[in-house]
């Protein structure tokens, strides 16, 4: 019954005039070109296409382009170099100067009675490296205190709200200057 149906149904909807038939096809038409194309599509892999070759001129001529693209990058690099360089003496100079100008004003401070200016003069000590990394730093406390009572960096650093690699590099360090 069902089987009977269907046939009645098409045949109700088939129309009456010639030129609905021309614009059903062409729909139809079209709705198979882009099926056509959008499977076309995803069946193409592009690295099983034969690869495009070149002729030889255009071959050489990439290879030249890219030989002074090399060259030019090379150029750039050693000047960057000797900028560095040149930044890198100017600032050991400044500090030498530094360094001369504190000596002169301690040698100046020893003469003179002592005030606020020349106890400042004879208390100024250069940081060195292992005073700013110091395991008594009392911003690193609260780090070496969970550490003490067995607390993992992970955890740590979750409950001081400060990025884990911070505090293994804290950990880290304490261990180096307790050794």
């Amino acid at each position: 019954m069902h089987g009977q149906a269907m046939p009645l149904f098409l045949l109700q909807t088939v129309p009456s005039n010639p030129n609905s038939w021309i614009i059903y096809g062409v729909a139809g038409l079209g709705g198979i070109y882009i099926l056509l194309r959008f499977m076309a599509k995803k069946k193409r892999d592009p690295l099983s296409d034969t690869p495009v070759r070149f002729g030889l001129s255009q071959h050489k001529a990439v290879e030249r382009d890219m030989q002074n693209l090399l060259v030019e990058l090379s150029e750039m690099s050693r000047q960057i170099t000797a900028q560095i360089d040149t930044r890198a003496a100017k600032l050991d100079l400044l500090i030498r100067e530094a360094d001369e100008k504190i000596a002169e004003l301690r040698s100046l401070a020893e003469g003179l009675p002592s005030t606020p200016t020349t106890r400042a003069v004879e208390s100024y000590r250069l940081p060195t490296i292992p005073s700013l990394v110091s395991h008594e730093d009392p911003r690193h406390l609260d780090v070496y205190q969970l550490a003490d009572q067995g607390k993992s960096s992970p955890q740590i650093a979750s409950e001081l709200g400060r990025p884990n690699g911070e505090i293994e590099l804290i950990l880290a360090l304490r261990g180096k200057k307790q050794g």
